[in-house]
């Protein structure tokens, strides 16, 4: 699936936004978001930072993403998922906020949902491997 450069900032911040819910960034966290932050082209060191920034500022709209196609969506929610449930743990903001992310993006809350039990089942030592960015290309 082809994904715009615009696309992969929001998909990158989105999950930073995501990350900050429950007010603390656990290392499991850190170590997947820097991994997805590389494999959607950015530099290891913009991502730490970033993640660094992200809790300390007051400045970041935490608005959910709109993507250009619900594809791209859908793929951010599964990992989304996976993301939050790193910790394993839902927290309840975390959920509400990707179901915003669905709303926003025309598709179904009950997406999440439905997704939440496959995501509790791929979180493990190589949950890198089943991330939905593995089957992005650049435009």
């Amino acid at each position: 699936m082809k994904i715009t450069l615009l696309d992969r900032s929001l998909y990158l911040k989105g999950l930073m936004l995501l990350i900050r819910k429950d007010k603390e960034i656990h290392d499991e966290e850190r170590a997947l978001m820097i991994h997805i932050g590389r494999s959607l082209g950015f530099d290891e060191d913009f991502c730490e930072r970033s993640i660094e920034e992200i809790l300390a500022s007051s400045y970041v709209v935490d608005e959910p993403p709109h993507f250009s196609s619900p594809d791209i969506a859908r793929c951010f929610i599964r990992d989304g998922l996976k993301v939050s449930l790193i910790d394993r743990e839902a927290h309840d903001n975390e959920i509400a906020w990707l179901k915003s992310v669905s709303r926003l993006n025309g598709i179904e809350e009950r997406f999440v949902d439905e997704n939440i039990y496959n995501a509790l089942g791929q979180i493990h030592e190589s949950v890198q491997n089943t991330l939905d960015i593995r089957n992005f290309e650049w435009e």
